[in-house]
């Protein structure tokens, strides 16, 4: 995601043929019409947060999903805590490496995943690349101060990048850049931070690469202001969980890519910024702004055609591209081959009112229902929108996809169905593994786009 450090203007798509030769696949940094780059989430099993008994299909090692040339750079998800024991990052990848499964380095929480160096640098010697994303849905983001930021890109840089340190979780292998995949915490200094990171990468031995996932309703909450301040090699924008997803393309009210082309073109430091369609690999992948294959190449080429800025496309995430047929793969084929796509459709006249806050009072709890048989809220436990729980006595619904977040409690994500009128409840049962935490989709926002979010917004969900 890292603009190539001798190159800083140059496009991530280029970027990738200096860092790779042999790829064969010709771009011009002048055209969009030979973009082909594809991303690809991994690290978070999210496909096994849903559906827990098809082991057959949960995540693989990374370099399982490098066997061909679908996908170009792969964003290892995630690094969620910045400063942990011993002052060293932790991350956190699932049923792959995570604390509670791996060895840690002595005096941190940072779980030592050596075991995947081999993995990661196979995936690099076929000419993709891999970086390492920070933040996600759960992730405690955020600096105290410019000197913290500084401090923080220099450990980012020996721990995972060109630097040296005894304690790489990778070991070895060097990752070729970082993904800013931030959802909540501060939004300070992060200027700071990538103005650090990107120095060291400019005194580096091969191109390194910056990149962001931002929320598609613009300005984002969190990146906004990074994004403004400091070059970016590719945004890779959610295009899911919002008003503004894929699902809304042909409602002009709401689809926005020509906003970020517009950013791309005019506000970013870096005017060859890439602009990539965020897109969930399944209907399990995200809470909504799923389409089928060929809806989205439908998207994927009218969008190629019409935007100079526009990168590629990016899927969240590995493990549900494979399950649902090689997702991955006919992304390719939208963007590699096959025939061009009709004309864009013209917009939709309907008119659409923006999201507003509301200072009215709630309405009463309804009277209450039969609680028999329904679980009790699990703060760990992802909940979509009509399933029901028990809290406080109280029946609730989900209004829509909720993690984390209590009945009752500001987020506004559930609706008090009132007082029980059976007791007769079943017991919280869940499998809760360790990765369920990480699969945690966007809300649509009740708050104008450029408001910073009450309740964490999912990059899980990019691509």
């Amino acid at each position: 995601m890292i603009a190539p450090r001798l190159h800083p203007l140059i496009g991530l798509a280029t970027s990738l043929l200096s860092f790779a030769a042999q790829r064969a696949f010709a771009f011009s940094p002048t055209s969009n019409e030979n973009v082909r780059v594809r991303v690809l989430y991994w690290g978070q099993n999210s496909y096994g947060a849903t559906h827990t008994s098809d082991t057959a299909n949960w995540q693989q090692p990374v370099d399982f999903y490098c066997q061909d040339d679908s996908i170009d750079a792969f964003p290892i998800a995630f690094l969620n805590v910045f400063f942990g024991a011993g002052g060293l990052p932790s991350i956190d990848l699932a049923n792959t490496c995570n604390i509670n499964d791996d060895a840690v380095f002595s005096g941190t929480q940072l779980p030592n995943c050596q075991f995947l160096a081999s993995a990661i640098e196979t995936c690099q010697s076929k000419g993709k690349i891999v970086t390492i994303s920070l933040g996600g849905a759960t992730g405690a983001a955020g600096f105290t101060s410019d000197a913290q930021a500084t401090q923080f890109a220099n450990t980012i840089w020996n721990v995972f990048l060109g630097g040296s340190s005894s304690t790489r979780p990778f070991g070895g292998a060097v990752l070729d850049g970082v993904d800013l995949d931030i959802e909540g915490g501060s939004t300070e200094y992060f200027t700071t931070f990538v103005s650090a990171l990107r120095s060291l990468m400019d005194g580096g031995s091969k191109p390194y690469y910056i990149t962001g996932a931002p929320q598609c309703p613009f300005p984002d909450a969190y990146l906004g202001s990074v994004i403004n301040a400091v070059g970016f090699d590719a945004v890779y924008v959610q295009f899911y969980n919002n008003y503004c997803g894929l699902n809304n393309y042909n409602d002009a009210n709401d689809w926005n890519f020509a906003t970020w082309d517009n950013w791309a073109k005019t506000t970013s430091p870096n005017k060859n910024v890439k602009v990539y369609i965020g897109a969930p690999a399944s209907s399990t992948a995200a809470g909504s702004g799923y389409v089928d294959i060929d809806t989205l190449t439908t998207i994927l080429q009218q969008t190629k055609a019409q935007y100079s800025s526009f990168g590629g496309v990016m899927l969240w995430d590995a493990s549900q591209a494979y399950a649902n047929g090689r997702f991955d793969a006919a992304c390719k084929s939208a963007l590699t081959g096959g025939s061009s796509a009709p004309p864009p459709p013209p917009p939709s006249t309907t008119t659409s009112t923006a999201p507003t806050t509301t200072t009215s009072a709630p309405p009463p709890p309804a009277s209450g229902g039969s609680c028999a048989g329904v679980n009790t809220w699990v703060s760990n436990v992802a909940y979509n929108g009509g399933d029901q729980v028990v809290y406080s006595g109280d029946l609730w619904t989900a209004k829509w996809w909720s993690y984390g977040d209590v009945p009752g409690g500001t987020a506004g994500d559930w609706t008090n169905d009132g007082a029980c009128t059976s007791n007769n409840l079943k017991a919280g049962q869940y499998i809760a593994y360790h990765y369920e935490q990480k699969s945690v989709p966007t809300k649509v926002p009740v708050e104008t786009p450029s408001s910073v979010p009450k309740t964490k917004n999912s990059r899980v969900y990019s691509f």
